[in-house]
């Protein structure tokens, strides 16, 4: 009775054993199919990458820069007419541009 109890235990743990292997395997299939699907749900999504990201983000930083350098330039010449000739009210029909 010994040798017929040591088989059947052999063949539950051969069982057993492979249960586990079809499960790792079936679990690295479900992840390779959600990796995929992720990725093309991403890419569906046109979303931007990090590296084009940055390149606008500092060209709009320079962009900035530039509009302030440019504002404060025309402050200064605008402020060298004002002490050079009369300030003369707008006129609006000309547009807003003092002659």
């Amino acid at each position: 009775m010994t040798q017929t109890t040591g088989r059947i235990f052999d063949e539950m743990a051969r069982l057993v054993n492979d249960a586990a292997g079809v499960a790792q395997g079936v679990r690295r299939e479900a992840e390779t199919v959600m990796k995929a699907q992720m990725e093309r749900f991403l890419r569906d999504m046109d979303l931007v990458k990090r590296e084009e990201f940055e390149a606008v983000k500092d060209l709009a930083a320079a962009a900035r820069a530039e509009n302030e350098r440019l504002a404060a330039r025309l402050e200064a010449l605008e402020a060298t007419l004002r002490g050079a000739a009369p300030a003369r009210p707008a006129d609006p029909a000309a547009g807003d541009q003092p002659a």
